[in-house]
């Protein structure tokens, strides 16, 4: 009779604990929704449930700008996460497939990199590109293909890392096959080896965008013409002066920014859990 008493004390507190870590998490989102949809676009009638709810915020956040910056976002985001798996499939199946000097060092060397975030580097960053626009205007300050360059900078590294342990499971019987046929490595590469790995490079990607379309800090130094901000940017200034009158509209902003992220997460989940519960780093 105790012990039963005791399981059911334990369950008790084990559901009342995940239903507290529940409601913790849900309610930041709960109030940014509330926001969204209460007409009144003031901080200090903000409430989770509106009384009279409305999609004025959202048609006010989009007249302020919000679709260039969407369109602005998806490109980076996009071009950068895109580009990132490339050359992040690239150079795992150099490392995973290929024995050659300096491979170890390479990959250490590589991880090092990893250790130092680039928010270290921001004045750094700041010049390079400040030089570089004086030679190569498209890839200067204030230029999306210039937030591009930093940002592949800084992620190529662990995704290699990443990719290479995936790729470190994958049978190189299969692409000796291939080569015995008579394919290039590139060709077995190519036909091979990245239809078996498309969930890691799908996890990669998903990665990459979301960390690209979120990231503000770096974005906020390289872009300052209003019709360059990305989403991250553009909020920020939308309230920098307007804390307390434009709560609403930052709100709603957010509300949409977070679904088109939802919509590419839901889309590729599937390919997500299977490219994050296989593999291994193997030496």
């Amino acid at each position: 009779m105790a012990s039963r008493r005791g399981r059911a004390l334990r369950r008790l507190l084990r559901h009342f604990l995940a239903w507290i870590a529940i409601v913790y998490a849900l309610f930041p989102a709960v109030y940014v929704l509330g926001t969204a949809f209460n007409p009144v676009n003031n901080l200090a009638t903000t409430s989770l449930v509106p009384r009279h709810p409305s999609v004025v915020n959202f048609t006010r956040v989009f007249q302020r700008g919000l679709g260039i910056w969407l369109l602005n976002t998806l490109k980076v985001a996009g071009i950068a996460a895109v580009t990132s798996v490339i050359f992040c499939a690239l150079g795992a199946y150099a490392f995973s497939r290929f024995r050659f000097k300096g491979r170890r060092v390479g990959l250490l060397a590589l991880l090092l990199v990893q250790m130092f975030p680039q928010t270290l580097a921001l004045v750094a960053i700041y010049l390079i590109l400040h030089h570089l626009g004086q030679y190569v205007p498209w890839l200067g300050l204030n230029t999306h293909w210039g937030l591009i360059l930093v940002y592949l900078g800084g992620s190529i590294g662990f995704n290699t890392w990443f990719m290479k342990g995936y790729f470190d499971t994958i049978p190189r019987s299969l692409e000796e096959s291939a080569l015995v046929d008579g394919a290039t490595h590139f060709q077995a590469f190519r036909w091979i080896i990245l239809p078996l790995a498309r969930p890691i490079l799908v996890v990669v990607f998903v990665i990459q965008f979301i960390t690209f379309y979120s990231e503000y800090l770096i974005a906020n130094v390289i872009l300052k013409g209003r019709e360059s901000y990305t989403l991250s940017v553009g909020l920020y200034n939308l309230i920098a002066q307007h804390y307390s009158d434009r709560w609403g509209e930052f709100a709603a902003g957010a509300v949409i920014g977070a679904a088109l992220v939802l919509i590419v997460f839901y889309a590729l989940q599937s390919q997500i859990v299977s490219g994050l519960t296989r593999g291994a780093v193997k030496e």
